[in-house]
């Protein structure tokens, strides 16, 4: 009996304590939550874009003697495409690059002189390059950036007969200016980002030559066009090896 009730008392006794030593267990941290991705903008990137410019110019006959004639102003517009190349180094959420782009273009516009009806002038505009520099912030993957640099722009015009579309004169030209602009894109994979951008290309003054005898451009010396242009593209573009692979935020 004596050994029943000691039994007995050690087993409670044991009971008592299981539940404060299971008090006294640790428990089990829940698991950590993944880090953050953070894009990385770095790294050399090819790609393509395409959109819509227009070119507005304006036309002067320059006199041999005298003050310039002022022929008036035309837009010519339509669409462009081509492809671009650059490098991007990321630090912090700033984003910095370079970058060299080249359309081929598609604006030409006719008009009847203002300075003699029998005669009327052509203005096409067949390419657009720029070599420039970026400034960008990033949040994660969207950038949204500022650009400026240099432009040029291959320039052909014609004075041609009104009533027979003979042609008179022509000039190919190629001119350089400045640009600036302003786009935004998205990466939506590691390597691959889309955007849209706005440029705009101040291209100053540019004198060109007549070489023939018609007596109806007798005591002009050249004709004088200023151009600016805009464009507005979609560009796609593809970042090499690494450089463009999201990295896990750091704390």
């Amino acid at each position: 009996m004596r050994k029943f009730l000691l039994g007995t008392a050690g087993l409670l006794a044991v009971g008592i304590a299981a539940p404060a030593s299971a008090a006294d267990m640790a428990v089990k941290a829940p698991p950590l939550a993944p880090l953050p991705v953070i894009y990385n903008w770095s790294g050399f990137y090819i790609g393509a874009n395409g959109g819509w410019g227009q070119s507005h110019n304006c036309w002067d006959f320059v006199f041999v003697v005298g003050p310039a004639f002022r022929d008036g102003c035309r837009d010519l517009s339509g669409g462009v495409i081509g492809g671009q190349i650059g490098y991007r180094w990321q630090a912090s959420q700033w984003v910095f690059g370079v970058e060299a782009q080249g359309d081929w273009a598609d604006f030409s516009s006719s008009r009847i002189s203002l300075l003699d009806p029998t005669l009327s002038t052509r203005v096409k505009t067949d390419g657009i390059g720029l070599f420039t520099g970026q400034i960008g912030y990033a949040w994660n993957a969207a950038l949204f950036y500022l650009k400026g640099g240099a432009a040029v722009t291959s320039n052909r015009f014609n004075v041609f007969d009104t009533p027979t579309g003979i042609g008179l004169v022509s000039a190919s030209s190629t001119r350089w200016g400045g640009v600036v602009g302003v786009g935004f894109e998205y990466g939506f994979t590691p390597n691959w980002s889309f955007g849209v951008e706005y440029d705009h290309l101040f291209m100053g003054n540019a004198n060109n030559s007549f070489t023939v005898a018609d007596p109806r451009l007798a005591g002009i010396l050249n004709n004088r066009i200023s151009q600016d242009v805009d464009m507005v593209t979609l560009r796609l573009n593809y970042r090499f090896g690494g450089y463009g692979a999201p990295i896990a935020a750091r704390y």
